[in-house]
């Protein structure tokens, strides 16, 4: 054979320096609605325990202000971020008091939009824009979406991998130029094959039957408080969470660094009919930043985002022109409530080798027919991911989702053989823990929640806050003296909070210039 990725997997393992792909850098994003004791969603501020939500490194909010994130540090490998998130919930289980984060992706039972409060950042400039943000958000998409949660998982090479493979791929182009074209074509990969994802990891089959604002979702009704799909996988990356019809419209390409920069910018700069209709101001001031596709570049949602560390200020598209690609940001995973931090090692070792190998794999560009056979691919595993023969649409035809599962997890495999030839980091035994969810869809995590429902007659509410509750019980159980960082954390917290307070004091423009300006 000799293909692209064997071409380069056997001129990889030629190469004269060893271990290519050792000292690569990972960190997670973790999302965790906070709740009340009876399964409402919190109502309470970011807890002054943690800092400031605008500052502090590694504990802020996201969309809502009861859905903390916890964000790692860029570490050396899987288990040191794993590691560092466990710590931070610990930390975190401290603050809270009697609340319990949420271990699901899907969120508690929310009876209207009102109930979801809008995260907070104080008053300076930066903190009012990122609140007028999410009420965009809001008045886009609805406020119950802003309660969802997920992982996301960041994935870097190390440096020293660049001008080996660069010689290897006998590029001329600069090294930030050949990164960048590189990363981009793992991002269009991904594209490809993010289904293969939400089959193995996804997490979500069922909701809360609150959840839902139209309906005709197609979901069954499995108690009076639960709606599931049969054989979804994933509903938070289906047409009932991310993935819903308000972004449908929005096409940004992966071809190339400078066109997936430009469809951002131009979707960020072009006014759109139903969010004029909305109002950007009303009496009470700015009800979202601009009437326009995107408000800002990261409104657009993507499987995954080709990401550069932003100066302060500095738009992401702006990082990416001046700086090229860094790290890719893996968005596609559900909140496992199998696991206490919603994510474990052997699935982040297989999501680093799946990363590899779209990095290694040949990825040609994706024209229209391939992007819309790709989104078909997406929504058919998010809402039927399980279904038995299921097909999906390949560049050769229709082909069952197993044998095609099973086809690239050969080749993921060959990569985990380069990583890991003697088996001994977990990346082989990883990739056939997954083959055997091929194999047995009934093992897939989707599944085993539905059976777990059916079999115990708890509703899908009743599941979550008896897995938060035990979640809960485990990190308070911690000794704190046992948490490396949790001197680190408190220093964090505090800190935070005076960077902010010192923010606020320094700002002397008007936030309608502030916003101006960020635009300009």
């Amino acid at each position: 054979m000799t293909d692209v990725l064997t071409t380069r997997l056997l001129r990889l393992a030629s190469y004269p320096a060893d271990n290519l792909l050792s000292g690569s850098r990972f960190g997670i994003e973790k999302e965790s609605l906070r709740v009340t004791t009876d399964g409402t969603i919190a109502t309470t501020p970011h807890p002054q325990a943690l800092g400031s939500a605008l500052e502090h490194r590694y504990i802020t909010t996201d969309y809502s202000e009861a859905l903390l994130e916890f964000v790692t540090p860029p570490v050396g490998s899987t288990w040191e971020a794993l590691q560092f998130l466990c710590d931070l919930h610990q930390f975190a289980y401290a603050a809270v008091g009697d609340e319990i984060l949420w271990p699901t992706s899907m969120p508690c039972a929310i009876a209207s939009h009102d109930d979801v409060p809008l995260a907070r950042y104080g008053s300076s400039n930066v903190g009012r824009m990122k609140t007028v943000y999410r009420s965009g958000l809001g008045y886009r998409y609805g406020r119950k979406m802003q309660a969802i949660a997920g992982v996301h998982f960041n994935y870097s090479p190390p440096e020293s991998f660049w001008p080996a493979f660069q010689e290897i791929e006998g590029s001329r182009e600069t090294a930030m130029g050949f990164r960048s074209a590189s990363f981009m074509g793992l991002v269009r990969n991904v594209r490809r094959l993010d289904w293969l994802l939400l089959y193995l990891f996804g997490v979500s089959p069922a909701v809360a039957a609150s959840f839902p604002e139209r309906r005709d979702t197609g979901l069954e009704k499995l108690d009076a408080d639960t709606l599931y799909g049969r054989y979804a996988t994933s509903l938070r990356m289906s047409d009932i969470g991310y993935q819903n019809s308000n972004q449908a419209t929005i096409c940004v390409s992966a071809n190339s660094l400078d066109e997936y920069i430009n469809d951002l910018s131009r979707a960020a700069h072009t006014l759109h009919a139903p969010y004029q209709q909305i109002g950007v101001r009303d009496d009470n001031g700015f009800r979202q930043l601009n009437a326009n596709l995107l408000q800002i570049e990261n409104e657009y949602y993507g499987a995954i985002r080709p990401k550069c560390v932003a100066r302060t200020g500095e738009r992401p598209t702006s990082a990416l022109m001046r700086g090229g690609i860094e790290y890719v940001e893996l968005r596609a995973l559900d909140v496992s409530p199998y696991d206490p931090v919603g994510i474990n090692e052997e699935q982040m070792r297989f999501l680093e080798v799946f990363l590899v190998y779209c990095l290694l794999e040949d990825s040609p560009p994706i024209d229209e027919s391939e992007r819309i056979a790709n989104a078909a691919n997406h929504a058919a595993v998010a809402a039927q991911g399980r279904r038995p023969g299921l097909e999906l649409q390949r560049v050769r035809g229709l082909t069952e989702l197993a044998e095609w599962a099973r086809d690239i997890c050969a080749r993921v495999r060959a990569v985990a053989e380069f990583m890991d030839p003697d088996g001994s980091r977990g990346y082989i035994a990883a990739v056939e823990a997954q083959v055997r969810v091929i194999d047995d869809p009934d093992l897939a995590p989707s599944a085993r929640l539905l059976a777990e429902l059916d079999e115990s007659g708890r509703t899908f509410l009743e599941f979550a806050m008896t897995t938060g509750r035990e979640f809960a019980a485990y990190f308070q159980a911690m000794d704190p003296a046992l948490n490396a960082h949790w001197s680190s954390f408190v220093d964090e917290s505090r800190d935070s909070l005076e960077r902010q307070a010192a923010i606020e004091a320094a700002d002397t423009l008007s936030f309608d210039q502030y916003v101006a300006n960020y635009y300009a």
